[in-house]
This record gives C-alpha cells, sequence and structure tokens, in this order.
C-alpha cells in the first residue's frame, strides 16, 4: 500500500528524517527515551473495575518491537494493511505502534462495528492481519471470515496459548495468540528504513452516499500532531492528558495516541463507557491537565446538570477542548463556569489528518467560533453557484468571499505533513478534492473581520429556502439555547413553493415532559431568534440524535427518515437504533 507519485502532487512539504528514522513510532517513543523520558509512565490505563495499569515509554518501546517482530516473523511485510479491532484497551494500543514500528499500515476499527461495515473496510483495505479480541473475533469477524480473500492471519489480544480458537480458520487465514508470538520476540529485529512519505496509516471516512473512503496518511504526520497538539493545548513534558476518543476514529490516533506520545506527556485511557460521574472522578483523581473530548460528550455532561460537579477539585485543568461537530455558544460558557475552562473549539477532518484551525489560548475567545487558523495554514473561503458547486472566475481561478456574512466553501492551501495522501483506489475521488493547490473541505463557514472562522454547515446539509441559504449548525445552535432542548437536529425537506422547508428533531432535557404548549414555546423561541423565514417549519420530539462516533449529527439520517428513503451507510452511529420519536 506504498503511495504512488500521482498521489503526492499537493504535497509541497518535506520532513526530513529525525534521528531516530522517520518511523512514527520511533517519533512516538525513541525520541522521548532517548531524551531521559524512558521511565516515565506513557499510558496510564483505568479498567471498567477501577483498576490502574501503567506503561512507560521504555515499556512501550520493548512492546512495541516484539509486536513488529510477530508481525514481521508471520510474512508481513512493509506496506501491507493490518487492522485492529479492540476498543481502548491496552493491547490495542502496543499492537497500533507496533504495526508502524514494522512499517505496515495502521488501519484502525471501531470496535462497535458490526460485521458487515467491518467486511466492507477489510475488503476495500486488503486486509492481510486482523489484531482483536476473543469475543470481538467470534461475533464481528468470524460471521465473514469466509468472504475475505486477502485475510491470512488473526491475532487475537486475549486468548491463552492453548484456545480453541487458535489454529486454521475458515477462508484460509489462521488464528494465532498474539502473547505467545511477542514472548518468541528477542529485544530487537531488522526493520528496513522507513521513508517520511510511507503511508503508514488509513482512515475509513463514511461520504453522505456510497461505500466509505479510505483516507492515507504517511509517518510524516506524527510530526504536524505534535506541533499542533504544543499550539493549540500547550501540551509538554509533565502533564497528564485525557483524549476521549475511540481508537477506532481519526480522532483517537492523532491525538488519542500519536500527538500525546510525541509530546512526552502521560495519556490517560479510560476503559468504560461514557459515564458522567466517573468522567468527573477521573478529571477530578488523575489530577488531568488537557481534556479532549466531543461536543456531544459535553452536552451529556450539561444534560446531567451542575451539581454533579459540586464539591470537586477540578483546578489541575488548564485546557478543554471540543472536536467533531462544532460547539455552541453555551457549552463554552458551560465549560468556563462548570470546569473553570471555557472549551476551545478545534476544526479538522480526517482528510487534514491534524487540527487546521482553533481557539488557541493566544487568542480572544469568541464563544461560538471555530477560532482562527494555526501557525503555517493557510485558509480562505470560495464562492458557491446555486448548485453548490465551486464558483470559477473570468481567469478559471476560484472567487474569493470576503463579505463577512456571506459563507463560502473552506478551503486550505496543501502542503502540511498529516495531509492525506490519496483516496485508496479513487485517484479522481481524490482529485476532486482540490482546485489547483487548494484543498476543498466541503465544509461551508464564514470569517469576520478579525479573522475568526464560523462553521455554517456540510455544503452538502446546507438548506435552501426561499432563496437563502440556511446553515443548519446556526438553527441547531438557536434550538438548544431553550431551556428544555438538550440536542438539536436540523434538516431540509423538498417543496415545490419554497424549494426546502426547515424542519428539525430535538432532545428534551431529562425528566421533560413533552407538550403541545412546550413545543410551542420552543417554535416561539425559535420563530423570536431566528425570524419566520429561517425558524423550523416543523419541530419533532425525539429520544436520541443518529450521530457519529466523532460527534457529528447526522442530518442526511433524519431527512431520509421523514421522507421514507434509504438512509445509506449508518456504520459510524454511535448510536444505531437512535432516532425513535417518542
Amino acid at each position: 500500500m506504498m503511495i504512488d507519485d500521482e498521489y503526492t502532487d499537493h504535497f509541497t512539504g518535506g520532513i526530513s528524517p529525525e534521528p531516530f528514522g522517520a518511523n512514527m513510532a520511533a517519533t512516538l517513543l525513541d525520541e522521548q527515551v532517548h531524551a531521559g523520558l524512558g521511565d516515565t509512565v506513557a499510558m496510564r490505563f483505568i479498567a471498567r473495575d477501577w483498576s490502574i495499569t501503567e506503561f512507560t515509554y521504555a515499556d512501550l518501546v520493548d512492546a512495541s518491537w516484539r509486536v513488529a517482530w510477530a508481525l514481521r516473523n508471520l510474512g508481513i511485510a512493509a506496506g501491507e494493511a493490518v487492522f485492529t479491532l479492540a476498543g481502548r484497551i491496552p493491547g490495542g494500543y502496543q499492537v497500533a505502534l507496533g504495526i508502524l514500528r514494522a512499517n505496515a499500515v495502521l488501519c484502525p476499527l471501531f470496535s462497535v462495528f458490526g460485521p458487515e461495515p467491518i467486511r466492507q473496510r477489510l475488503e476495500l483495505g486488503r486486509a492481510v492481519a486482523v489484531v482483536t479480541t476473543t469475543s470481538l473475533y467470534r461475533r464481528r469477524v468470524l460471521p465473514i471470515a469466509g468472504d475475505l480473500t486477502t485475510l491470512r492471519h488473526v491475532l487475537l489480544i486475549d486468548a491463552e496459548r492453548d484456545h480453541e480458537l487458535l489454529g486454521d480458520g475458515p477462508g484460509g487465514h489462521r488464528v494465532h495468540c498474539l502473547e505467545a508470538l511477542m514472548s518468541l520476540a528477542p529485544e530487537r529485529c531488522e526493520i528496513e528504513p522507513t521513508d517520511p512519505e510511507d503511508t503508514a496509516l488509513l482512515h475509513f471516512t463514511s461520504g453522505t452516499t456510497g461505500m466509505p473512503k479510505g483516507a492515507l496518511h504517511v509517518h510524516a504526520a506524527a510530526h504536524a500532531h505534535r506541533e499542533t497538539a504544543q499550539a493549540v493545548f500547550g501540551l509538554a513534558a509533565g502533564d497528564v492528558y485525557w483524549c476521549t476518543a475511540d481508537p477506532g476514529w481519526v480522532t483517537g490516533t492523532s491525538y488519542g495516541l500519536s500527538a500525546p506520545l510525541a509530546c512526552g506527556v502521560t495519556m490517560v485511557v479510560d476503559e468504560a463507557d461514557v459515564d458522567v460521574e466517573r468522567w468527573y472522578e477521573i478529571l477530578e483523581h488523575q489530577r488531568i491537565n488537557v481534556w479532549y473530548t466531543a461536543p456531544t460528550a459535553i452536552r451529556m455532561l450539561m444534560r446531567a446538570g451542575d451539581d454533579l460537579v459540586g464539591g470537586r477539585d477540578l483546578g489541575a485543568l488548564r485546557v478543554a477542548a471540543s472536536v467533531g461537530e462544532p460547539l455552541d455558544a453555551d457549552a463554552v460558557r458551560w465549560g468556563q463556569r462548570v470546569l473553570g475552562a471555557a472549551i476551545h473549539d478545534t476544526w479538522w477532518q480526517t482528510e487534514t489528518g491534524s487540527i487546521m484551525i482553533a481557539m488557541t489560548p493566544d487568542i480572544d475567545l469568541r464563544p461560538g467560533s471555530m477560532g482562527r487558523p494555526l501557525a503555517g495554514i493557510d485558509a480562505e473561503l470560495f464562492a458557491s453557484d446555486e448548485d453548490g458547486e465551486l464558483e470559477l472566475g473570468p481567469t478559471g481561478q476560484p472567487v474569493v468571499v470576503d463579505d463577512p456574512e456571506t459563507p463560502g466553501i473552506l478551503a486550505l492551501r496543501s502542503g502540511w505533513s498529516s495531509m492525506f495522501r490519496g483516496y485508496l483506489d479513487a485517484e479522481d475521488r481524490y482529485r476532486k478534492c482540490f482546485v489547483d493547490e487548494w484543498y476543498l473541505s466541503g465544509d461551508l463557514a464564514r470569517r469576520d473581520g478579525d479573522g475568526y472562522f464560523w462553521f455554517v454547515g456540510r455544503s452538502d446539509d446546507v438548506i435552501k429556502t426561499a432563496g437563502h441559504l440556511i446553515g443548519p449548525f446556526e438553527v441547531e445552535q438557536v434550538l438548544t439555547e431553550h431551556a428544555s432542548v438538550v440536542l438539536a437536529g436540523v434538516y431540509g425537506v423538498p417543496d415545490e413553493t419554497a424549494g426546502a422547508l426547515i424542519h428539525a428533531c430535538i432532545v428534551l432535557s431529562t425528566g421533560t415532559p413533552e407538550t403541545e404548549q412546550l413545543l410551542r414555546d420552543v417554535m416561539a423561541h425559535a420563530r423570536r431568534r431566528l425570524g419566520p423565514a429561517v425558524a423550523p417549519r416543523q419541530i419533532k420530539v425525539v429520544e436520541d440524535l443518529p450521530v457519529t462516533r466523532s460527534g457529528k449529527i447526522m442530518r442526511r439520517v433524519l431527512r431520509a427518515r421523514e421522507l421514507g428513503l434509504d438512509v445509506g451507510d449508518l456504520s459510524t452511529l454511535e448510536n444505531p437504533g437512535a432516532q425513535e420519536e417518542r
């Protein structure tokens, strides 16, 4: 899975190999040991039962070499795809580092995926090996194993040496005990040098329609992970850092593994699912300095009420930040009031690989804004026509949006080290993401006179009604201002007269009964704040919204369900059964 030259036309930067080589695992681990951090706790793992296991940087160096040897001993070569399906457990992180060390391609999967989305990704990625747990192998991989023609090996993280599953599996793959393989490894093994442009990561991201897209990233991306974490979080050795992202999501790799290790900090990993009281306990007793989470989780904390924070000492918390769906102004202020740290928004994508725009600590806080581009990142807004297509000027160049009130397509000048180098087996799809040296993100934003960016919506989520372009996030933000509304999803439905009508689904705060009067109050609030042309024409109360693991509301699902259409790929949903009406 080496990247062809055709994928690198839009990458103009260059990363010189560091003293320990260009390999991402060396950047994350070996450099820290050489700097004297070998005995520093790199990962503090909190199990569901609250037991704690710690691993130093030296421990992770040793584990990653043993995993790398095990992979090479099985005949897995540089550039071949090894998938992980493990959740937040120590073995999953150690394996990820070993895959990088071996110069194979790390392809993380959500542990909540069902067999079909796993099959799709393993087939598209031409997986030669899957590293997983015994339970997940039985439930998620075995049902599809016969269809996986490239799969040669399955490595079980938690299997005993004589486990009944070891041996030949269906479809021709062989099942191994990972611990047994690692125990045979010498202290080091021969791994050929890594080039900075060697493929390191394959992240699948779902489009609005069609099959998942496989975004390719290279070993040099680790430098952007480190530099952006330093710029946005002030991350430095001595910090205790907690990123709540699942390791199957790009944030779980870029900022749940790569950035903290590259900065020499202690990263906290919690095995358990989201639990408000547990999270406050971790923030307090682990003395978290930097906390990176998703808007969905923040809203859950807000929904649970401020009383749960009473009496807790969260004074160690220096920076709280959010990623995924844009963060509304109320949530920013809530963090300042309740946590003692305003929650700073960050904007980036699977394709960008690292944070591009953020509310960094060195600029004035503007609640509801994405912030400003990081140093070295050139961001621009390009005009679109009535059909949402890029508008080109007489010379064939994109038309720049100068009006602070007019949204435009957010574009970035290419060249940073974590920029994706292609979509797997989809060169045309990749090419369409660029105009000259500019990467077109597909997001719409406004830019005020001070250079702050304000998210409007995805270009395919924007609603055109009665001649107006309406960003769903702006409507959602107003709906959640109502005291009884904690979540809102806004979408457009076709209308012969207006082109589209704005509809909304809302989630009420715990214990709030749905009544006709309440819905009238919410509608009146929206009309007051937005005006009758922008306010939703219809509001439904639902138990939950379809939200991805990264915190994005899947508005297309809401729209498709109302219209009776195919909802498309739901594999990235946090809650696949969501959106049931009360």
